[in-house]
């Protein structure tokens, strides 16, 4: 008997999945019955290829007993045969809604979606270029997918966003099993392009005058009998690309021109999921506080700005919270700080990248702020919102960067005091104008400075967060289990609830009394 087995994918009546696997039990060695995560009715049996007639004669037998009617199986077996597709996400936020956007237009398609890349006819790869390691983790894993395929010659795999936009042929030069590779601005035609797929195929062309389509997920379930909405929290995309060309950054090159969606399709896609369940948005951009500036998003109203959209999406009926990312401190105007004073289901959190402490360094970075400027902006910042997070991205080790510029960095550390940040040793991405800058910091020197920059963070970050206890605090509800639960504040901390009892679901707001803090999560009871 074969090794491997063969997925075949069925809509039944949930109530009978365990009298189908009673049955298929009793053929010793047949076939793994599972459900498929998320998809409700529908169910993958794993099936040796030489079973095939003997499975799908049982199934036409028991057709009535299933439903619904699969008494056609005798005459035409490949109407059960529905396609299935894996998606590996690597990357930010723009990286997991591009995956969600594949997905649901592949299931528009008939293919079903997969926990598991064994059971998968296509396998996507979703890809980061921002730092060195990500990339390099795509191209491990493409080599891993090289003898999956030697096993499984019919499957498709597809590279696809970021590092597909930078490759582009490269990808195939180098591993020439990968079928398809497609850029950012071309995901939108995914499955169009699976269906014309003939040879290995490249389609990474970025447009000047590129057109974000108008795009409304779809957040229903199948037979979800459930009272609980499963999604409670979603990213919503306004904009793409950047026009910044920060000396170290690939978005420009690989995201493409800055371009802003139309004002009517976010309004209309945020009530949307709003009316399917969705209490907590965020608006997602590469620099959201340029919103609006390279292209007219409303007509008649060439002067719309992010702080307009920010306000007309809070007054969407039923959200309940409201968020942000990323933004850029030299596009910050006075109008989008003062939301969060005037914005009631604004969350107090706030993360505005820095990158250096150094003047010096902001120049070489081509960032075009100063030091000065961002901390009057944080002040800002805490007067219109005294509780309000910040949280930052640092780079460390830019070439050049000098001990006293590192300083710089720490003493501005210890000013902003932030409540978090994401901090990186820095490395060449190609076509970035600092990969050809000398005077490199070495290695060494790159990971003493970066140690001593998070561990002085853990410490500030622990400072922060032993002021919420005694506290009683609004959480969002994430995750439920027996005897616990964990949520999340308008601050973006994590509440563990441990030992107890409770019957709320997620997405629910409850109140929880903190107790105990951590370096990066709190601890309370309800």
């Amino acid at each position: 008997m074969s090794n491997v087995l063969r997925p075949l994918y069925l809509h039944i009546n949930p109530a009978r999945y365990h009298y189908l696997k009673f049955i298929l039990e009793a053929y010793d060695g047949l076939c793994l019955l599972s459900t498929v995560p998320g998809k409700k009715g529908c169910v993958c049996i794993r099936y040796p290829q030489e079973q095939t007639e003997t499975l799908y004669a049982l199934l036409a037998g028991l057709a009535h007993s299933l439903k619904p009617d699969f008494s056609h199986l005798k005459r035409n077996t490949s109407l059960m045969s529905s396609k299935s597709f894996f998606i590996k996400t690597f990357g930010c936020q723009m990286n997991e809604r591009d995956s969600e956007i594949m997905a649901q237009l592949l299931s528009e398609k008939g293919y079903i979606e997969t926990s598991e890349s064994d059971d998968a006819d296509l396998i996507i790869l979703n890809t980061c270029s921002i730092r060195a390691k990500a990339e390099q983790k795509v191209m491990s894993l493409l080599g891993v997918l090289r003898k999956h395929k030697k096993r499984k010659p019919d499957l498709k795999i597809c590279v696809a966003v970021c590092v597909a936009q930078q490759e582009g042929k490269r990808i195939i030069e180098r591993m020439p099993h990968v079928n398809l590779v497609i850029g950012t601005q071309n995901i939108y035609q995914l499955a169009e392009l699976l269906e014309k797929l003939k040879k290995p195929s490249v389609l990474t062309a970025l447009a000047d005058e590129y057109h974000i389509p108008a795009f409304i997920p779809d957040l229903k379930t199948a037979d979800n009998a459930d009272s609980q909405p499963k999604v409670f929290k979603k990213f919503l995309t306004i904009m793409q690309g950047c026009n910044n060309y920060c000396t170290y950054c690939v978005v420009p090159y690989t995201r493409g021109r800055e371009v802003s969606r139309e004002v009517s399709h976010i309004l209309q896609e945020a009530h949307v999921l709003v009316e399917g369940g969705v209490k907590e948005i965020t608006l997602l951009g590469q620099n959201v506080n340029s919103y609006g500036r390279t292209n007219t998003v409303k007509k008649g109203d060439a002067s719309y700005t992010f702080s307009d959209l920010l306000r007309a999406v809070a007054e969407v009926p039923g959200l309940q919270r409201l968020r942000f990312t990323t933004s850029n401190p030299k596009d910050l105007s006075d109008d989008l700080m003062r939301c969060f004073a005037e914005v009631d289901i604004l969350c107090p959190q706030f993360h505005l990248p820095v990158q250096s402490g150094s003047n010096r360094i902001l120049s070489l970075m081509n960032r075009k702020y100063s030091r000065e400027l961002y901390l009057e902006q944080v002040a800002a910042l805490r007067s219109y919102c005294p509780q309000i997070a910040i949280t930052t991205d640092m780079i460390i080790g830019f070439p050049g960067e000098t001990d006293q510029d590192f300083e710089d960095t720490m003493s501005l550390l210890e000013e902003v005091h932030y409540h978090g940040s994401y901090s990186f040793k820095y490395s060449d991405r190609p076509g970035t104008r600092s990969a050809a800058f000398e005077d490199k910091v070495e290695e060494s020197v790159k990971s003493e400075r970066l140690l001593r920059f998070q561990t002085r963070q853990d410490q500030i970050s622990l400072e922060h967060n032993q002021s919420y206890i005694g506290q009683n605090i609004a959480i969002l509800i994430e995750k439920t289990g027996e005897n616990s639960l964990v949520g999340r504040t308008g601050t973006n901390h994590l509440v563990h609830i441990p030992d107890t009892i409770c019957n709320c679901v997620p997405g629910e707001i409850m109140t929880a009394h903190i107790v105990h803090a951590g370096h990066h999560s709190l601890r309370g009871t309800l």
